[in-house]
């Protein structure tokens, strides 16, 4: 297995006799889409900062890609690109001064790479135009083009879909799977939307109270869950038959209520349950399969009231 391309090592954050984060251990892979999750006040922005050395941390390590936050800043440090709240733009300018800007403050940048986070960002028609008139998507992908000019390998963003519209949203999602999946880049995101981290992320932390309670697999969900619940809509005429042919050939009890019938089942074996059905005549009328989404996950995990 690959190197971690970020470790958190009982990293601890102490403000007065409080102690706001409290132990967080876990590695984040190249390549990743890692999601914080969490209540306001849960610690996700205070573990951010310490991740990039804009606070002291009170205990515990980050290690990038190897280099310790601690004892080896600038060597750490140099393999992150950050947007922490808002990218800080200048209105005045175009996006590309903005840019060019930015790439005097670290040497090695050249005008080649400037092109090319502008096109891996989708801004190449738009580039030129003064950043005040841009949307509020087209500035967070701007401050993500910033971020990535210096070619990190870890990517930290902080709410970057916050006040965008769905389309603005879906963009910046597209933009952050692109990275992580072509650019092998890992991408540390923190967020309060459920639905868009569920899309966005590989795996999710989810932090209350300044601790780690789980850590939620995303795109493996088979392995999480390996029942659904399906749901046939059917006429009550049909129901014993497909009761009787569920029971027969897959060992399942269907439970009938109304024009539904309800029952577990294994992911893989829906296709022959439905050509089972339609070759034995069962008039079906719709089809559903209901699973947990992260929202209930999320809630089952903090509980419903978190304000404590």
């Amino acid at each position: 297995m690959a190197e971690p391309a970020m470790q958190l090592i009982g990293l601890k954050k102490q403000i007065g006799s409080k102690l706001i984060v409290k132990g967080l251990d876990f590695d984040i892979q190249p390549g990743e889409v890692f999601g914080f999750l969490g209540p306001n006040g849960a610690g996700k922005t205070t573990t951010i900062r310490m991740m990039v050395g804009l606070i002291r941390i009170s205990e515990g390590d980050v290690r990038i890609q190897g280099k310790s936050i601690k004892t080896d800043y600038k060597e750490a440090i140099r393999h992150v690109g950050a947007i922490v709240e808002n990218p800080e733009l200048y209105g005045f300018m175009s996006g590309y001064k903005n840019l060019l800007v930015f790439s005097r403050m670290i040497p090695g940048i050249s005008r080649e790479r400037i092109d090319e986070v502008v096109k891996l960002v989708g801004l190449e028609k738009r580039i030129h135009q003064k950043v005040k008139r841009y949307s509020l998507g087209m500035r967070q992908r701007l401050g993500i083009a910033q971020a990535l000019l210096h070619n990190p390998s870890i990517l930290i963003l902080d709410e970057p879909t916050n006040g965008l519209d769905p389309s603005g949203i879906r963009e910046i999602r597209q933009y952050i799977r692109r990275l992580a999946e072509q650019e092998n880049v890992a991408v540390i995101v923190s967020s309060h939307l459920l639905s868009e981290m569920e899309l966005m992320c590989d795996r999710i932390g989810i932090l209350k109270n300044g601790e780690l309670i789980s850590i939620q697999q995303i795109q493996n969900t088979e392995e999480d869950a390996p029942t659904e619940v399906v749901q046939i809509d059917c006429p009550p005429s049909y129901h014993e038959k497909a009761q009787r042919l569920l029971q027969e050939r897959f060992g399942v009890t269907a439970m009938a209520s109304g024009e539904k019938l309800t029952f577990p089942i294994t992911r893989g074996e829906i296709p022959s349950i439905i050509k089972e059905l339609a070759v034995a005549d069962i008039e079906m009328h719709g089809f559903a399969v209901e699973r947990k989404t992260l929202e209930d996950k999320f809630l089952h995990v903090i509980g419903e009231n978190v304000i404590e």
